[in-house]
């Protein structure tokens, strides 16, 4: 029995479960300093951002163009519903889908990120850099 529940506990381990590694509700999507420099993974949003070239549609800073403010949008759009929309387009809408790009695919969540960043209101527009360590 012992032996048992040693397995399981190297499992739950390896599995991130206990170890800290699995990513919990309350961590924070971004960090952000001086509204400019911000963490690594928002940083690869940023990138993956500007790669797509998402602001043809909505703006370089996010707030529309021909399509809608992703400003305003990201105040009400779960994470969800984003990254559906982001992968898997809406064409009558005008929304291409990025699910082709691997660039997308390997960042979305990084790419909510930074766009939840500008929402929230903590991102400032324009070009960021990483925080200085």
């Amino acid at each position: 029995m012992r032996r048992l529940a040693k397995g399981i506990l190297v499992l739950l381990i390896l599995s991130g479960t206990l170890s800290g590694i699995a990513r919990t509700d309350d961590a924070p999507l971004y960090k952000v300093v001086d509204g400019t420099k911000v963490d690594a993974n928002t940083l690869k949003g940023w990138r993956t951002w500007r790669a797509a070239a998402c602001e043809r549609c909505h703006g370089a800073k996010q707030e529309g163009l021909v399509g809608p403010s992703l400003v305003e949008s990201l105040k009400v759009l779960s994470k969800e519903d984003f990254k559906k929309t982001v992968l898997e387009g809406r064409p009558d809408k005008g929304m291409p889908n990025f699910n082709g790009s691997e660039q997308v695919r390997n960042n979305i969540d990084f790419l909510y990120a930074y766009l939840k960043g500008r929402s929230d209101g903590k991102i400032e527009p324009g070009r960021v850099s990483a925080i200085d360590q």
